[in-house]
């Protein structure tokens, strides 16, 4: 998993306005610019109930992925919030991510938690 060029963004936090203000913002420009080769937005808790219900929001998820964003969701939390089927819809990859997460903490890799 180590790239020195690759960042995740760790969304948890379900503010409308954070989301379209800093999350899909960088993670957008981050792609188009070339900031980063890859990006990995993952959505996490709360998060994926905000996009379960907000239109406007499943809208800058396809923008994301547009523009090259990897975008993906904790299963355990869409699974309890009753996201799922509206997260695979969108085309994200829904997968548990525990261990994933923990091995980009153990790596010391570029994480961004919002």
């Amino acid at each position: 998993m180590s790239e020195k060029n690759h960042l995740y963004v760790l969304w948890t936090n379900a503010d409308p306005v954070t989301a379209e203000k800093m999350v899909f913002m960088y993670t957008i420009n981050s792609k188009k610019r070339g900031w980063w080769e890859n990006v990995t937005l993952v959505i996490w808790g709360a998060t994926a109930a905000l996009v379960r219900d907000n239109e406007d929001i499943q809208e800058k998820i396809r923008q994301a992925l547009k523009a090259g964003v990897h975008v993906t969701a904790c299963k355990a939390c869409a699974d309890q919030l009753g996201a799922t089927e509206t997260l695979e819809g969108l085309d994200v990859e829904v997968k548990y991510w525990g261990p994933p997460l923990t091995e980009i903490l153990k790596n010391s890799e570029a994480l961004l938690t919002v």
